[in-house]
């Protein structure tokens, strides 16, 4: 029964990939080299079936749902996300494309989409090693974050592209698919919180969404993407895209599967991989540079940066759909960015600690307004949070006489007393 085996071994070397702190998906890749791997000793030949080809589908369609449930306009409409990642893409596909192109004997049209293809940074990487350090909503996250989802919509883009699908003439209803808004946000309201939720999910992204913009001669991606974009505004659409997290990551098991059983990689596909190993850094370098254009501080551009030096897995679903012969190539490359990112991260605070010296001479004058420096004047405490345990040290620094200049910053409401003689001029803002 080959379902078992892809379970046993995705299961076994995803567990031992994950013990050793990296992504497990970089255990699933190896998971399929080794079925071929062990189908070749035993005379057994290996090939992925058409289920497990569809299971994939399924999960990059999932995949693509729930990056459209977090594109909200108000965080991408930000110079530094929609320059950042758009500026990374244009001048990383200028240097990378000529490159491939004289390198490799390769066209300049499958160049330039290998180029496209390394371009783009992990937006499965990026999102746990920032949550694994609760970062996900500090500044340098968002931006992270955002360029991401701007770096999904260009792919999507280049697949639209290259699928070279030709439309039918009722392709034209999708410009009424924002209408249909209120019946989805209705639908979601009274879908409760359970498998109700979850098959309202399933129904957009992969029936209504998949099927039905294939059905117009649209790309079924694309038709994921924007219902779950129709829905990125309504409260619950976090609570769906968790519920939907499981089987989106099952299923992109299936897709990683997939790839490692396309054949064992070469020589070559190694070489290829262990090049773009080594010129990780340069990535890293342009986000960096880029950022520090749009006025962040060296802090918060190292951070956004180092978390974006990696390569995609939407790189690998680029390259399914134009590049076939380079997949293997790529998901070797891929794992391998993996290996070097996420450790990376992990001491990236002690790495800009060291570096800091040397990185902040490259800020430019005046700080993006997210990133102000905050004057505390002569304060000598501050307090965060007006809880139970914020509010009694102040008290306790009351009765000591002690009085902070800003001892509260809850929320958006802050409050400050300046140290008076015998009581203390308070107030809000």
């Amino acid at each position: 029964m080959a379902e078992a085996v892809w379970i046993i071994f995705a299961f076994v070397l995803g567990m031992a990939v994950r013990m050793v702190g990296l992504p497990p998906l970089i255990g699933y890749l190896a998971a399929g080299f080794a079925i071929v791997a062990v189908g070749n000793f035993t005379g057994i030949p290996v090939e992925g079936t058409e289920a497990l080809q569809h299971i994939a589908h399924l999960g990059v369609l999932l995949l693509l749902f729930t990056v459209g449930l977090k594109l909200k306009v108000r965080n991408l409409v930000r110079p530094e996300v929609i320059g950042g990642g758009v500026l990374h893409f244009l001048i990383s596909c200028l240097i990378m494309a000529p490159g491939i192109y004289l390198f490799t004997d390769i066209d300049w049209y499958s160049a330039l989409m290998l180029a496209v293809a390394l371009s783009f940074s992990s937006t499965v990487l990026a999102a746990k090693v920032l949550e694994s350090k609760r970062e996900l909503r500090a500044f340098h996250g968002r931006v992270a974050i955002g360029i991401l989802v701007v770096q999904d919509l260009l792919a999507l883009l280049v697949m639209a592209l290259a699928s070279g699908q030709t439309p039918s003439m009722w392709a034209l209803v999708v410009f009424g698919i924002p209408l249909l808004r209120p019946l989805l946000y209705r639908l979601l309201d009274i879908s409760g919180h359970e498998e109700l939720l979850v098959l309202l999910g399933l129904l957009l992204a992969l029936v209504i969404g998949g099927e039905g913009f294939e059905a117009i001669g649209l790309s079924s991606e694309l038709g994921a993407l924007a219902f779950g974009a129709l829905l990125a505004n309504h409260k619950r659409a976090a609570e769906l895209s968790q519920s939907l997290w499981s089987i989106k990551e099952l299923f992109l098991v299936g897709f990683f599967l997939q790839i490692g059983m396309e054949g064992l990689p070469d020589g070559d596909a190694l070489m290829f991989a262990l090049v773009m190993g080594v010129l990780l850094p340069l990535k890293g370098f342009l986000f960096f540079f880029l950022l520090l254009i749009f006025k962040l501080r060296a802090r918060s551009a190292f951070l956004s940066s180092l978390s974006l030096s990696n390569y995609s897995e939407f790189g690998l679903i680029v390259a399914s759909i134009v590049l076939p012969d380079w997949l293997i190539p790529l998901a070797i490359a891929v794992s391998l960015s993996f290996l070097i990112s996420a450790p990376l991260y992990r001491s990236a605070h002690p790495l800009y600690s060291r570096l800091a010296p040397y990185l902040t001479r490259f800020e430019r004058v005046g700080f993006h307004p997210d990133e102000q420096p905050l004057s505390l004047g002569d304060a000598q405490v501050l307090i965060i949070g007006m809880g139970r345990t914020g509010t009694a040290a102040y008290d306790h620094l009351k009765e000591r006489n002690i009085r902070p200049r800003w001892p509260s910053i809850s929320r958006t409401v802050v409050t400050w007393c300046s140290p008076m003689p015998r009581t203390s001029s308070c107030g809000r803002g």
